[in-house]
């Protein structure tokens, strides 16, 4: 089974308040914790922060231009932190298993959106199909 390199770390930001409402459009979920100020702090918070399934998506995107979407066999995500404006995030993956499923070389992955201070905001493990273009050796 021949495995799609790994790709590099894909760098996300400084994020703003604007890349929070356009996700926020996007999937529907207008809580105003994460783009008003004053409801925000309200809620003892020391200003809006993401949605973290923004981040979650970050990582979906990622692993899906390196394996490819038709491929996907399971994502499941934990989130760890917050993201705030102003943060950078690095998108990483790597392979944690190749074996066969199914009649399928198959791929599982570990995947990690890191804030600018290393830590973890969000993780996530997927299955990938191989895909057939890299599969060369019969599996």
């Amino acid at each position: 089974m021949s495995v799609p390199t790994t790709p590099g770390p894909r760098v996300v930001g400084p994020v703003t308040r604007t890349d929070f409402v356009r996700y926020q459009g996007a999937s529907g979920d207008l809580n105003p914790i994460h783009h008003d100020e004053e409801f925000a702090r309200a809620a003892g918070f020391p200003t809006p922060f993401s949605v973290g399934m923004w981040q979650a998506g970050l990582l979906g995107t990622f692993a899906t231009d390196w394996l490819g979407a038709a491929n996907v066999r399971s994502f499941r995500i934990r989130f760890l932190e917050q993201v705030w404006p102003g943060d950078e995030l690095t998108c990483v993956g790597e392979v944690v298993r190749e074996y066969a499923a199914d009649g399928e070389p198959r791929v599982d992955v570990e995947l990690k959106c890191l804030r600018q201070n290393g830590n973890a905001a969000v993780v996530a493990w997927s299955t990938f199909v191989v895909p057939e273009e890299e599969n060369h050796d019969g599996v």
